[in-house]
């Protein structure tokens, strides 16, 4: 039972590191898209995944702490640790695209084409789902939290790329310059949900 436990924890620990990787190419090629072509719901996109990569990176730090056999004090500090920096994280995600997509709708700034957002976007479509189903898989056979709740925040991550992936293609077909602000802005209500369930949960940590 116990090699069981370290092999699926090797597994989990592994797929949190193919995660975190391929995240930072993701907020990389997304901010330059997003830049580019003046988009704020691909910039928040890039931000959101930056979310993604805290999160991953410190699921991963807690995964490989049991697997070096830490104590259990110090694994549920690093599970209040690492819920803090994502709630702090989210919050400023919250406030930076509803300040740059208000902004924009104020000035009526129309967001350009971009071929290269559309391509992350298309690639994060086919990843995440895998992403997601081995999440769910590892954190059914840890009975982890953590790992079922990583795997919500990137089913979400899924849904506002669908968001996003909307609004560009309707700036670009219909002319409808609202689409790209609106796009982003749709994605404050989960960050600001999902920042302040971390920070629940990292208070019910004693």
């Amino acid at each position: 039972m116990k090699q069981e436990r370290e092999a699926n924890l090797k597994g989990a620990r592994t797929l949190q590191i193919w995660n975190v990787l391929y995240d930072i190419v993701e907020v990389i090629v997304a901010l330059i898209a997003g830049i580019t072509a003046n988009s704020s719901a691909l910039i928040g996109w890039a931000l959101d995944s930056t979310i993604e990569v805290i999160s991953a990176a410190t699921l991963g730090w807690r995964l490989h702490g049991e697997l070096q056999g830490i104590s259990d004090e110090k694994v549920e500090r690093r599970k209040k640790i690492t819920l803090y920096v994502i709630a702090a994280s989210f919050t400023l995600v919250c406030i930076f695209i509803s300040y740059d997509s208000i902004t924009k709708m104020i000035n009526r700034e129309t967001a350009e084409w971009s071929t290269l957002g559309l391509v992350i976007l298309g690639v994060s479509l086919v990843v995440n789902p895998i992403l997601i189903h081995y999440k769910r898989k590892y954190g059914h056979q840890l009975d982890s939290s953590e790992l079922l709740a990583d795997a919500k925040d990137t089913f979400i991550c899924l849904y506002q790329t669908v968001v996003v992936l909307a609004g560009l293609l309707l700036v670009n077909w219909l002319g409808w310059w609202w689409a790209d602000p609106v796009a982003a802005l749709l994605i404050v209500p989960y960050a600001a949900k999902e920042g302040w369930e971390a920070y629940q949960k990292g208070r019910e940590i004693s």
